[in-house]
């Protein structure tokens, strides 16, 4: 899984039908003059990884650009490439565009130049053979999971929201990491074992929410950690939205009741999304976005077609069919998404250990050691996971 179709391995293997585009792109650090072309890589250590399709790529630009040079690293994948960007360690890698655009979440100062290759295609791989059943039944597989949309599902769930979260959220994300919520893990930690939520979950929310300010308050009412309104603090009954235990605990019972709402067919993770949405939107404005959704052709229990219909609740020649009216259907979409990525980025961060081992400076600078294997082999398996998934 995950190999580019090229010319010269179809000559060695044979590939099943491709199931994403992608494009081969130059990438460099921030702070780092922006190379334009081919021509501006002669001042700096490009470095690309030995067997690559990148390496055949390059091989075809020299042709061209006599001039162009590079390293070929025997050792190291591509993931470990990039991160040794990320230290300044050299100056430019070759990556897989659907790479990038995982990996920019962990480190967020590398930056794409430009394509050096034409919009290529992912597929799987098998050897070439006499007996031809394994690869019929590939074939048959991928029709039918592009026929019933399944491809796409696993595409959004995947790499849908890997890319909403820009450069300033990210770093300004990571300071708060360090600076803030050290006062309030314990807290989401306790709230989350007693209502059976990844507390790293709860934690997203309650960022997306308010920042972590215990006395965050908005223009509509709503405070504290969580942002509950008067009217819910009162139905779960929190005496005081300023207080951080009251607050985290009363939005994790909060997130549970809207849960609870989604009916139990649609599986994980749709139905978190759709209780996400549910807890900023309100549940009957999801209903009219599920109502709308199929009756526009999609699939009212996937998040991939519901949050398509949602930002309609803003437009009059949807809203006014719906029974719960006008909303404003864009902002459950970004707040699920954002949630999605500080859920990623603070999994990614505790499960290398990254809030204990790691001195602030470091984590805030994004500069993870050649030498930190766990980190490495983390953005390694979640690529992987996700080729092997689709």
């Amino acid at each position: 899984a995950g190999l580019t179709i090229t010319d010269k391995r179809k000559k060695r293997m044979r590939f099943s039908l491709p199931y994403r585009r992608i494009t081969e792109q130059l990438i460099y650090r921030s702070g780092n003059n922006r190379p334009k072309d081919i021509q501006d890589l002669t001042d700096g250590i490009l470095e690309v990884v030995n067997g690559s399709s990148h390496l055949g790529t390059l091989r075809s630009i020299k042709q061209q650009n006599p001039d162009l040079d590079w390293n070929v690293n025997t050792n190291l994948p591509s993931y470990a490439l990039l991160n040794l960007v990320n230290q300044g360690l050299i100056d430019f890698t070759v990556a897989d565009s659907n790479q990038v655009l995982l990996i920019r979440r962990f480190y967020p100062k590398l930056y794409v130049a430009f394509d050096i290759s034409e919009p290529r295609h992912l597929a799987w791989a098998l050897p070439k053979s006499d007996d031809e059943s394994l690869y019929r039944a590939t074939l048959e597989f991928f029709r039918s999971i592009k026929a019933d949309k399944t491809l796409d599902q696993l595409i959004e769930r995947h790499y849908g929201h890997a890319g909403s979260l820009n450069y300033v959220g990210n770093c300004t994300f990571r300071e708060h990491v360090i600076k803030r919520l050290p006062v309030y893990r314990r807290l989401f930690e306790k709230a989350g074992a007693q209502h059976s939520i990844d507390w790293r979950l709860l934690a997203a929310i309650g960022y997306q929410e308010s920042h972590w300010r215990k006395n965050a308050v908005s223009p509509t009412g709503v405070r504290g950690i969580m942002m509950l309104t008067q009217k819910t603090a009162k139905q779960l009954g929190i005496r005081d939205r300023s207080d951080p235990r009251e607050s985290i605990d009363g939005g994790a019972r909060y997130f549970v009741q809207r849960k609870k709402t989604i009916p139990e067919r649609i599986p994980e993770p749709d139905q978190t999304w759709m209780a996400l949405a549910a807890y900023n939107v309100g549940f009957g404005h999801l209903e009219d976005a599920r109502i709308l959704t199929e009756q526009r052709g999609g699939n009212p229990d996937k998040w991939m077609d519901v949050k398509q219909s949602l930002p309609l609740l803003s437009n009059k020649k949807w809203y006014r069919k719906t029974k719960h009216g006008y909303a404003r259907g864009m902002e459950p979409v970004v707040y699920v998404e954002n949630i999605r990525n500080y859920y990623d980025l603070l999994v990614w961060l505790t499960e290398n250990d990254g809030l204990q081992k790691k001195a602030p400076e470091s984590i805030a600078k994004d500069t993870i050691q050649s030498s930190d294997l766990p980190a490495l082999d983390s953005i390694r398996a979640e690529v992987d996971q996700n080729n092997l998934a689709l």
